[in-house]
């Protein structure tokens, strides 16, 4: 007997059902059977269920002799059923990675539930996903199982049957099925709940939910959507059989009034000849089921009421105020910010005809991100190095938070902000400035650029539409020309750096401002840095930090990294600097030796605190290699990779330690202790003396002492690599880099 039966309904959905058999097929929990119900589809449905049952044992595909509907097709699928647990995939949706085995694991550690209610991500055609924004109401806190009466918000959820899994013996002996129509899952999922004895929740996205642009039935145009008030029926029928859930009375008629409301407000499913029947069988439904007792949002109590009355007319004109009503505020906010914008305009044009304040600095980083990078680092030693400077920084007001006592903080957009702007003497940034900068005579403009390029950057992606993405290159070229200085860490990014962004600008190869911090920080901080990020005494921790995939318009996550800790065992922590693994389609609350830290300010302060690099395209590893710490690259895609972006050398051949082509040939790395082995010492040195040839810590200083105090004699000199101490050494750690589990 299988654990689970994953039952696909399968009507005119050929274009999709290829990509949910093998979201299931791929799974790394394997003892589930698939049972596709081919509801006599006028495509290659039915072909296709042949296909993959003759390829795999584990396919049943069933061919039903005549079109009967979401409903029936279901209760077909689960007649043949034999898993323990029965879960429900329509043909056009796929499951997420590893999503059965996530959900076989809450089962067992929640003793076998009734129902388990798991997550969902909408995907739209565009590749764009969105998690369900009522997400935290499956918080995995409290009671592992419980009744309907423990939690009854979980109501709010989206009541469909496909975002849970069924116990098939409970379902059996309730005698559960569908019936036929359209919101078949109505009559189905509130009646499950309620009778439910035990309930779990899993915070996790199992199934992508496929947001078609045509071909949703529930999207069409039909008098079918009358359907809705035989579900209910049905609904209420099943309380009333039921004494002991009477209870659930009140809610249902508030949900059943919220339902009909959606359904009318909606232009494109009702035809327009039947809307007034519509109303009237709502009105009809609404007095036939009145049961008070419920809370109605205030904004809702007049519709409702409406709608009981039949009043169809006034609950018209009604939604159409409020229709009007919100396109007069949308106008209104417009003109709004028009009006602002003119002004703004206009106080800058002013503040430039002003004079300029040489004491004062601007400084920005990462698109008016927080107080770091190596603007910071040189914002830091100009109010060491520089008497009377007065310095500001540009970030948004959450990040205000960052920035140091003493430095004036400019939120982007501002009338303040245009006027530093304007008015300082010194702008610093690491990105570009806004597109509206004027750069005035004796302003002094900097570029410290985010680290050493690997891939294509600047005009050298005039030939690499992926990755320019729109970018436009005139108005990037009128930045390039406002630059005094150009920052370099090293010959290579010079050379690299004067091709793809020409100018007249001085370039200064002084070494990376933001490495300075691995040659100041000693054994001590890095323990108090660990103790905060939450990395366990005596364990290793590895930096996971990916780049960014050009190509793809969805990031995914391209390192199992739940997998990865299981193989590596209990004396590792992964701390993952990845995006997408908190984005909507992500996985679970963290595994306990997974720390999510994507939305850190810092990866200086993370590189620090780690052991090891794990990254594939990120410039981050020719700063990592000052700390002489191992590094490895996980290259599944570099093909494709170099296709859409490019690369200035091929880093196969000249890396920064052991390259991975794999995710299994990254685990055998690890469980052999290759990663950190006397070959990765030997790339590592070599790659830190080609491109951290001026890192010393006291690259700031010499930025500093050239651009603000305008020296050019005498300056610190870098020191020499064979001179130099080991940067920022671990706190010994008893147990630390124990062996890998194999």
């Amino acid at each position: 007997m299988p654990r689970f039966s994953v039952i696909v309904p399968a009507f005119r959905v050929q274009a999709y059902l290829h990509a949910c058999l093998d979201s299931v097929l791929a799974q790394s929990f394997k003892d589930y059977e698939i049972v596709v119900v081919d509801d006599c589809s006028p495509d290659a449905c039915g072909p296709i269920a042949d296909e993959y049952a003759r390829r795999d044992h584990r396919v049943t595909a069933l061919h039903l002799p005549r079109n009967t509907g979401l409903g029936p097709a279901r209760n077909a699928g689960m007649g043949r059923a034999a898993g323990d647990y029965l879960i429900f995939l329509d043909g056009d949706d796929t499951l997420l990675p590893d999503a059965l085995q996530t959900i076989a694991d809450r089962i067992d550690a929640t003793g076998e539930p009734d129902v388990l209610m798991y997550d969902y991500a909408r995907t739209y055609w565009t590749g764009r996903s969105v998690r369900n924004v009522l997400a935290a109401h499956l918080d995995e806190g409290g009671p592992a199982r419980f009744r309907l009466t423990d939690r009854p918000e979980l109501l709010r959820l989206l009541m469909v049957v496909w975002n849970k899994a069924y116990r098939r013996a409970f379902i059996e002996a309730e005698g559960f099925t569908f019936p036929p129509g359209y919101y078949e899952d109505t009559p189905w999922t509130y009646p499950v709940l309620m009778s439910a004895g035990s309930i779990a929740v899993l915070d996790a996205v199992c199934v992508s939910y496929r947001q078609r642009r045509r071909g949703n039935i529930l999207s069409t145009t039909s008098e079918k959507h009358f359907d809705v008030f035989d579900q209910y029926d049905r609904v209420f029928a099943f309380i009333d059989a039921r004494p002991e859930l009477a209870l659930w009375r009140p809610v249902m008629f508030r949900r059943m009034l919220d339902h009909f409301s959606a359904l009318f407000a909606s232009r494109d499913r009702l035809p327009h000849h039947s809307r007034a029947a519509f109303f009237r069988r709502a009105a009809a439904s609404c007095r036939r089921y009145r049961t008070p007792g419920a809370p109605v949002p205030r904004r809702a109590q007049l519709r409702h009421g409406l709608l009981r009355l039949g009043a169809r007319r006034t609950y018209q004109a009604l939604s159409g105020a409020q229709r009007l009503g919100g396109r007069l505020r949308r106008g209104s906010a417009a003109v709004r910010r028009a009006v602002r914008g003119a002004a703004l305009r206009a106080h800058y044009r002013i503040q430039l005809r002003l004079p300029l304040r040489s004491r004062d600095a601007v400084f920005a980083a990462r698109g008016s991100g927080g107080y770091t990078g190596s603007p910071a680092a040189i914002e830091a030693k100009v109010r060491e190095l520089v008497p009377g400077v007065r310095t500001a920084w540009i970030c948004r007001a959450v990040d205000a938070h960052t920035v140091p006592t003493g430095t004036r903080h400019l939120v982007p957009g501002t009338f303040a902000h245009w006027t530093a702007l304007a008015r300082s003497a010194y702008l610093v940034n690491d990105a570009a400035f806004d597109r509206g900068l004027v750069k005035r005579r004796g302003q002094v403009l900097l570029q410290t650029h985010e680290g050493t390029p690997l891939r294509t950057v600047g005009t050298d992606l005039l030939d690499r539409p992926a990755a320019a993405r729109g970018t436009d290159f005139e108005q990037l070229l009128r930045s390039v020309d406002t630059w005094d200085f150009s920052l370099s860490a090293n010959p290579h990014s010079t050379l690299v750096r004067e091709r793809a962004y020409p100018s007249a600008y001085l370039t200064l190869e002084y070494g990376s401002p933001r490495n300075d911090v691995y040659h100041r920080t000693g054994p001590a901080d890095v323990a108090r840095l660990r103790e905060t990020l939450g990395i366990p005494a005596g364990s290793t921790a590895l930096l996971y930090a990916p780049t960014h995939r050009d190509y793809r318009r969805v990031q995914q996550p391209a390192l199992d990294l739940e997998r990865l800790v299981r193989v590596l065992g209990p004396q590792f922590v992964v701390l993952a600097r990845a995006p997408q693994l908190a984005g909507p389609g992500g996985h679970r609350a963290p595994h306990p030796r997974i720390i999510d830290v994507s939305g850190h300010r810092s990866v200086e302060t993370l590189a620090l605190a780690s052991d090891a690099l794990i990254t594939d395209y990120a410039s981050l590893m020719f700063d990592y290699v000052n700390l002489d710490r191992p590094v490895v690259l996980h290259l599944a895609d570099i093909e494709a990779y170099e296709a859409a972006r490019g690369t200035y050398f091929d880093i196969t051949a000249f890396p920064p330690g052991i390259v991975a082509r794999g995710q299994d040939e990254l685990f055998d790395i690890f469980a052999t202790d290759h990663w950190r082995g006397s070959r990765s010492a030997q790339l590592r040195a070599a790659f830190r003396a080609r491109f951290c040839p001026y890192d010393d810590g006291y690259a700031a200083e010499r930025v500093v002492r050239r651009v603000f105090l305008g020296e050019t004699d005498g300056l610190p000199l870098p020191v020499p690599s064979a001179a130099r101490r080991t940067p920022s050494a671990l706190p010994a750690q008893d147990g630390a880099g124990a062996g890998v589990k194999s």
